[in-house]
Order: structure tokens, then C-alpha cells, then sequence
């Protein structure tokens, strides 16, 4: 077996990499793709099937690289949202209340409340982490973490949601 860990895995001096869409740390949303220096500023992967170029922007900058067995330490699950308040003194968290089926009702607090509004969200299908430590945000209890994208800056975020309805807890895989 191959170890991969100690190739450089940067592009070549002739190549840029370049991304679909401007966001910021994570690389959640949008198609990286490296061009070589007569294609530079076009998306390789054409994506919306049109077979034109899409305009890029440079691609955020990747955290180190970890292997599938850390990944799969991660359980990210559906959960349904069945009540959200203003965390008090916050202009920027909501304490939200989950179904998270068998794992069964718990809380998380989280920073959107800039964008969205709280009736806009009860109801919703959201995908979680659900096996993070606990950890107190402004006092309040948060027993995981939703999943979001943004662009940079934050003017614009995106709740990472399932297509379909499924049941309260099941395993994104």
C-alpha cells in the first residue's frame, strides 16, 4: 500500500486552481478545479450543463488533510427544528430545539439568526453533527452544530438541508 501522506499535492507552477463561487473557510458549496494557464478563470467541471465556462474565484484556502477514519468519527445526522428562540444579549445566535430522532430531543445554539427568521425555521430538516462536545455559547447549553455554508464575509449563508423529507435522525452518509 502507497503512502500518501508525504506527497505535495499543490498544483503544478502552470496551474491555478480555481472555484465557482467565493466562500471563505469550509468549501462546502461550489466546484474546485485546477486549470491550466490557457483555460485560468474557467470552471473545468462546467457544471451547470451548459457547456460554457463559469466565471471562478480562487479557492479557499484547505485545512491540513485528514484521513477517512478521523471523517468517520463524525456522525452527522437529519433533524427536524421544533422550536427556535433569541439567545437574550445575542443580536446573532438562536437557541434551537431538534428532533433528532432516536437520539432524541436536544439543543443547539448556533449564529444565524442574521439571516434567517425564527418562522421560517421551526419545522425545518437540517443536517447536524451530532456526536460534538457539548459546549456553552452565552451561557446557553449546544449539543452540536448545524451545518452551513457562506459566502465570504458571511452577507450570505445557506442552511445545508436533505432534497427529500426523511425521518428524524437518519445517517448522512
Amino acid at each position: 500500500m502507497e503512502d500518501n501522506t508525504a506527497k505535495n499535492t499543490s498544483p503544478k507552477n502552470h496551474e491555478t486552481p480555481t472555484c465557482n463561487n467565493s466562500h471563505t473557510e469550509t468549501n462546502l458549496v461550489g466546484t474546485c478545479s485546477t486549470a491550466s494557464s490557457g483555460e485560468t478563470g474557467k470552471n473545468l467541471d462546467r457544471a451547470n450543463n451548459t457547456g460554457e465556462p463559469q466565471p471562478t474565484t480562487p479557492c479557499a484556502p484547505i485545512t491540513p488533510e485528514i484521513d477517512i477514519e478521523t471523517f468517520a468519527k463524525v456522525e452527522l445526522r437529519v433533524a427536524t427544528i421544533t422550536n427556535v428562540e433569541a439567545v437574550p444579549k445575542s443580536k446573532k445566535l438562536f437557541q434551537i430545539q431538534l428532533d433528532v430522532g432516536p437520539l432524541g430531543e436536544r439543543q443547539i445554539v448556533s449564529g444565524i439568526a442574521k439571516h434567517y427568521a425564527i418562522e421560517d425555521l421551526i419545522g425545518r430538516q437540517i443536517v447536524v453533527v451530532a456526536n460534538l462536545k457539548p459546549a456553552k455559547l452565552m451561557g446557553v447549553e449546544s449539543r452540536g452544530m448545524l451545518l452551513a455554508a457562506s459566502t465570504e464575509g458571511d452577507e450570505t449563508l445557506a442552511i445545508l438541508n436533505p432534497d427529500k423529507p426523511l425521518p428524524a435522525g437518519a445517517l448522512v452518509r
